[in-house]
């Protein structure tokens, strides 16, 4: 087990150490069976085997439970854990909690009970349907319409770079209805994947395989009662739904900077040079001792976030920008070093830190990229200074 001190940190309670130690045990003895050539397949597989181990409970609200709420820093170690484990298993997890988000929390309680108890128990997949070709970091520019037709709605267009995208059973959808201009006039759907009308328009392969597509939405009707929260509140049901999983990007970050640094340290450890192991060296020992700054710098942020949010905070937009830009752009950072240090071994296909280093790069665009996250901590920062004005 990896060094796991930071859950001695105030931000944790008994049952999140508790929590760490039973999913990090489970990942061990269940991961390494899961074969990655089919990754629709082993997808399923992944979902599938975690909800049957209950850790999918975590992903999404009771629906049986009015007290019932999302723990952020339980899905931010569970991303932290599977992540290091295997990237696969950490994005299978990640995606039943996105993709039910906007369900959990705006949903409806039919609507609750209709998806949240199959994505929990692993029974169904979901899917967060935001990106277009031409609205990927600005949301309020979308033009998938969703057309009022007396007791349902009509959507046509296209989304893009959807995660589950030709697997999920539901997509949260977010489409404009033009109750105002631009962010004021989306609102949020629930699209089952058999809905008539709604296909997958392309497969997308990316350096790290994950199931990705670009989905085509042409006179795809849906009743009114698939909308969730009220009309024209889009935009802000998808910024909440960010706000809470975001820190959890930053989790995962975690999770495979740490399983970086670990390999690093076997390495040096194990390896000589010049007559000596290569810990000796202290080059090395200036990678290392980067790597256990940014990880633990980084697992501050995470967990502040986190904490925030479990604690009652209305927003965490700050807090989860910092986390997520910092802990995404470091762990790349932490990774690199690990290549370095691994020398040609580091750039051997399939080799673990080969395999982390396309993991990571994925993590610094999707759910906000770095960019995206330095212009919110900015405008936060000059709201401050200049008084809220």
């Amino acid at each position: 087990m990896a060094n796991t001190s930071f859950l001695d940190w105030p931000f944790f309670e008994d049952r999140h150490r508790e929590f760490a130690e039973r999913i990090d045990r489970w990942a061990g003895e269940n991961l390494g069976d899961i074969e990655h050539g089919d990754v629709d397949a082993a997808c399923r597989e992944l979902v599938a085997a975690q909800g049957e181990a209950g850790f999918l409970t975590h992903t999404g609200i009771d629906p049986d439970d009015p007290q019932s709420r999302l723990d952020i820093r339980s899905l931010c170690i569970a991303r932290q854990t599977l992540a290091r484990h295997d990237g696969l298993a950490d994005f299978a997890f990640a995606m039943q909690g996105l993709g039910t988000g906007a369900i959990s929390l705006f949903g409806s309680d039919r609507q609750k009970r209709d998806w949240l108890a199959k994505t929990r128990a692993g029974r169904a997949l979901s899917a967060f349907a935001l990106s277009e070709p031409k609205s990927g970091s600005d949301v309020a520019n979308m033009e998938l319409v969703a057309a009022s037709d007396g007791d349902e709605y009509v959507l046509d267009g296209e989304k893009t770079w959807i995660s589950n995208g030709g697997i999920a059973d539901v997509y949260c959808v977010f489409a404009r209805t033009g109750e105002a201009a631009g962010a004021k006039g989306i609102s949020a759907f629930i699209v089952p994947a058999d809905t008539k009308g709604l296909s997958v328009a392309e497969r997308l392969e990316t350096i790290a395989p994950h199931p990705l597509a670009r989905l085509s939405f042409k006179g795809c009707r849906l009743p009114a009662s698939a909308m969730i929260g009220e009309p024209g509140r889009g935009f802000a049901i998808a910024m909440s739904v960010l706000d809470h999983f975001r820190p959890t990007v930053a989790a995962a970050a975690l999770g495979f900077a740490r399983r970086a640094m670990d390999e690093a340290v076997a390495r040096a450890c194990s390896r000589e040079l010049f007559g000596a192991p290569m810990s000796e060296l202290q080059m090395v020992q200036g990678h290392i001792a980067d790597m256990a700054v940014d990880i633990d710098a980084a697992a501050l942020l995470t967990y502040r976030a986190a904490w925030m949010k479990d604690m009652g905070a209305a927003r965490i937009s700050r807090e989860a920008a910092m986390a997520k830009l910092y802990a995404t752009d470091h762990a790349q950072r932490v990774i690199d070093a690990a290549v370095q240090i691994h020398g040609g071994d580091g750039v051997r296909a399939g080799h673990i830190v080969e395999r982390l280093y396309r993991e990571i790069r994925a993590l610094r665009i999707y759910e906000g990229a770095s960019d995206v996250q330095k212009v919110i901590i900015a405008k936060h920062a000059l709201a401050e200074g200049t008084g809220g004005k």
